[in-house]
């Protein structure tokens, strides 16, 4: 008798220890595909631009005219993928502070979809809300990987809220307001790129940093 509860135990252990390895690696695998086409997108959006300067012009720029539908839907899909992440996040590893900045900023990165920078009021809350958040959401990554991945995220979100507390204060530092604004988004995007192989590849027989 003693033999088959054991043994019920065990599979129950099993069961859950391979439904957390899959919640984790379709969040990073979710995260992973959102970045790498957004960053796609915008390598496609600024080559087919006229005469566009990756220094002068903002990245927003792209969604209106010829580039807006490659740029708005790749903008777009980047939200629904940061918000279908939190979800597997939290049931990975029951982070709910990281998990509600990710749908936040994923509500943003649609917002910047749907309103493009014609609609200015409505733009411009979007970008700010998914730049602010996306920063945070690299910040407090922290506490799903190890070092040395773990220093990295928290430098590149603090990069990006430099960036952005800069570009407000419409200081360029010889980059221009595109190169600026770059160094808002890119750090973000990678980091994205970066955490999504990371928990892809991690290694389930290690603990969860976030409940250490």
């Amino acid at each position: 008798m003693g033999l088959k509860l054991d043994q019920k135990g065990y599979e129950s252990e099993q069961v859950a220890f391979i439904m957390r390895y899959d919640s984790k690696t379709v969040a990073g695998a979710l995260l992973f595909i959102g970045s790498v086409q957004c960053l796609l997108g915008l390598i496609v959006a600024e080559s087919l631009y006229p005469n566009y300067s990756v220094s002068e012009n903002y990245i927003s720029d792209l969604g209106v005219g010829s580039t807006s539908t490659i740029f708005n839907s790749s903008v777009f899909l980047l939200g629904l993928f940061l918000i279908a992440c939190a979800y597997f996040t939290h049931r990975a590893f029951d982070f709910s502070l990281l998990s509600a900045v990710l749908v936040i900023a994923g509500v943003g990165a649609m917002g910047v979809g749907v309103f493009p920078e014609t609609i200015a009021t409505a733009h411009f809350l979007a970008s700010l809300i998914v730049f602010l958040f996306g920063a945070l959401s690299t910040i407090l990554s922290y506490r799903l990987v190890k070092p040395p991945f773990s220093y990295f995220a928290v430098l590149l979100g603090i990069v990006s809220l430099v960036a952005l507390a800069l570009f407000g204060a419409d200081i360029d530092l010889s980059l221009g307001r595109g190169g600026m604004e770059r160094m808002i988004a890119y750090p973000e995007l990678l980091w994205a790129v970066g955490l999504g192989s990371y928990l892809m590849g991690v290694s389930e027989s290690l603990a969860d940093p976030a409940k250490s």
